[in-house]
């Protein structure tokens, strides 16, 4: 077995883990900071919205020598708005301008087609109002919103609602994250961006749910023992699919990845930051939030209910009670060995005047010895 499977053992039985419910005030700053900078961007920068949702017209060229910076300074100065403008693989431009209207595309289209020396007929233009726009954005709202609600009531029946509670929070704090950077890097939002928001919230929930699914097998009849408290059960849930959610997790940002630095960076199809972007940082926020904020969160709101402080109480106690027992075994061993051990040995002449026999009595029961040469009368 890999030592990463060996290491996924040893946390799924206890034998080793991290205390992330018991160090999560110092993830909570981690998160709190970290969005706190995603909601500066978010205010003093703002969205850069793709004519989707603000309307304009966009502009799909044939092949032509001209080159993105020359293309995207005539269509600022024909249009008077900014452009931005993207190479096709079959060597045309793709140029976007936003606030642009009907009368005026079609002198952006004449001006475009004699700049890059091709034909007017042969340049594709697609007007977006700013109604349309509008509507788009209202629709991704709404479907934001409902989904939500959806998730919650989902959780509220499947575990129940400090989960379902958690878990959204958990969501909030990911959307905030990746629209916080995508403030900051300047990625335009499109349709394809909402697309990836929402799938990233699929995923972020997935794992989640797999924490949260151990956390409910492990916590069955929790009050009924005395061994954990139900923060130190749910710590013990994290740990034993950590490496599922990091094996799962690296797995599916490693193809967006290619999507994001290697399309997107490299062969230069902007496209794909649209959707790449948000899943990249979406899927990294999700895994972060679903080990370090939502379970223990879940941990807080179960640690204030009544039952659980008493089992709280009880554990400690018993704990107490157990190394209370300890330390005194300990003590009544080093008492024993004190008793027991060897003696000072005693000087050689004490141990032979020891070992030497007493002397024996006189014969005769202990009369006196009759003198020498005298008779008896």
């Amino acid at each position: 077995m890999s030592r990463l499977g060996t290491l996924g053992a040893r946390l799924y039985r206890g034998e080793v883990g991290y205390d992330f419910v018991g160090h999560r005030k110092f993830w909570y700053a981690v998160s709190i900071l970290i969005t706190i900078t995603a909601f500066v961007g978010l205010v003093v920068r703002g969205l850069n919205m793709g004519i989707e949702f603000e309307g304009g017209a966009v502009f799909t060229t044939p092949k032509t020598t001209a080159s993105v910076q020359h293309t995207t300074e005539t269509a600022e100065e024909i249009s008077g708005h900014q452009a931005i403008v993207q190479q096709l693989g079959d060597g045309g431009m793709r140029v976007q301008i936003a606030g642009v209207d009907t009368k005026t595309s079609t002198e952006v289209k004449e001006k475009l087609a004699q700049e890059l020396h091709v034909e007017q007929e042969k340049i594709d233009a697609q007007l977006v109002g700013p109604s349309w726009g509008k509507q788009i954005a209202n629709k991704a709202w709404q479907g934001l919103g409902i989904f939500m609600v959806l998730v919650v009531i989902y959780l509220a029946i499947a575990f129940e609602w400090r989960m379902a509670l958690a878990a959204l929070i958990a969501l909030i704090h990911d959307l905030t994250i990746t629209v916080g950077v995508y403030s900051l890097v300047g990625f335009e939002v499109t349709p394809g961006t909402v697309i990836g928001l929402l799938t990233i919230l699929g995923y972020s929930l997935y794992d989640t749910v797999v924490v949260f699914d151990g956390l409910r097998e492990g916590s069955k009849n929790v009050a009924k023992q005395t061994k954990y408290t139900f923060s130190e059960l749910a710590n013990r849930s994290i740990n034993a699919t950590l490496v599922r959610s990091i094996n799962t997790t690296v797995v599916a940002l490693l193809p967006v990845a290619g999507l994001l630095f290697i399309g997107g960076g490299l062969l230069g199809g902007g496209m794909l930051n649209d959707i790449a972007l948000s899943l990249f940082v979406g899927l990294a926020a999700g895994a972060y939030s679903s080990i370090f904020i939502a379970t223990p969160l879940v941990a807080d709101f179960k640690e204030r209910e009544s039952e659980m402080k008493a089992l709280r109480k009880r554990v400690l106690a018993k704990r107490a009670k157990a190394e209370a027992r300890e330390a005194e075994s300990e003590y009544g061993d080093e008492e024993h060995g004190e008793r027991d051990g060897p003696q000072d040995t005693p000087p050689p002449q004490a141990a032979a005047t020891a070992a030497a026999p007493a002397p024996r009595a006189p014969r005769g029961g202990g009369r006196g010895r009759r003198p020498s040469g005298g008779r008896r009368r």
